[in-house]
């Protein structure tokens, strides 16, 4: 798949190195493939190497109690998880979950770890900035690394070939203020605000003329324009203001 391009000069790259947002797929993997059926999503805190198998933790979310159950169930019933706990209720409370889909348990799944992909991400310097998005069978992740340029599109390329993985980078931003100091806070939004102002940012919304309306973003995202219009509202207060809600 294409990636996107950002001019970003190599003197930034080498002192402040850089903040990716990566789309990702790769196969034999439980999390795309529950997230692709099942409602809701996931969030992912972290995967270890524990006896030879991966073990991670992770949140379950939904708008509803049923859907989450569901979305867990679905966790259980995968050929690709081996074990599967329930962990405490409230450990995504201070995490970005969309607005309308706040019910929530935590996981811990043990899996293989030739199924993962976070080693090869890892051994590469792309180190996650944010717990991992996991949504409509694809993974998203917020990573930083100090490689420049070309060696970000070298060990992207050995990921794709290595894990047989679709990796498409959807924004690349110069870190001006160490590993948490990109242009903009986005950890602070939810996964909804991130998504409407990311699509935003993409299509030039914020550019003068725009090069795309509130009406066409709303309608790629199969939202009303007002709802559209109302994610951004939040995203741009929480993003301008980091005292607001």
């Amino acid at each position: 798949m294409p990636t996107h391009t950002v001019t970003v000069s190599q003197t930034d790259e080498r002192t402040t190195g850089s903040r990716l947002v990566l789309d990702i797929w790769h196969p034999d993997c439980w999390t795309l493939e529950v997230t692709e059926s099942a409602p809701g999503g996931l969030l992912g805190h972290g995967v270890y190497a524990i006896d030879g198998k991966a073990t991670g933790r992770f949140t379950a979310y939904g708008r509803c109690v049923e859907d989450v159950a569901t979305l867990v169930d679905a966790v259980e019933a995968s050929p690709l998880t081996d074990e599967v706990w329930e962990a405490d209720q409230h450990y995504a409370t201070d995490v970005g979950t969309p607005d309308s889909e706040n019910v929530t348990t935590g996981l811990v799944v043990e899996y293989e770890l030739d199924n993962s992909i976070n080693d090869a991400l890892v051994s590469r310097g792309f180190l996650p900035d944010e717990p991992v998005r996991m949504t409509g069978g694809r993974e998203y992740w917020s990573v930083v690394t100090h490689a420049d340029r070309d060696a970000i599109a070298e060990r992207l390329e050995a990921i794709r070939e290595e894990k047989s993985a679709s990796v498409r980078v959807e924004s690349m931003r110069p870190m001006a203020e160490g590993l948490r100091g990109g242009v903009f806070p986005t950890d602070r939004l939810s996964e909804r605000q991130r998504e409407v102002f990311e699509l935003a940012r993409r299509k030039h919304y914020y550019t003068w003329p725009r090069k795309v309306s509130a009406a066409e973003l709303a309608a790629e995202l199969d939202i009303s324009e007002a709802t559209l219009l109302e994610h951004l509202r939040k995203a741009e207060a929480k993003l301008l203001d980091p005292d607001s809600a």
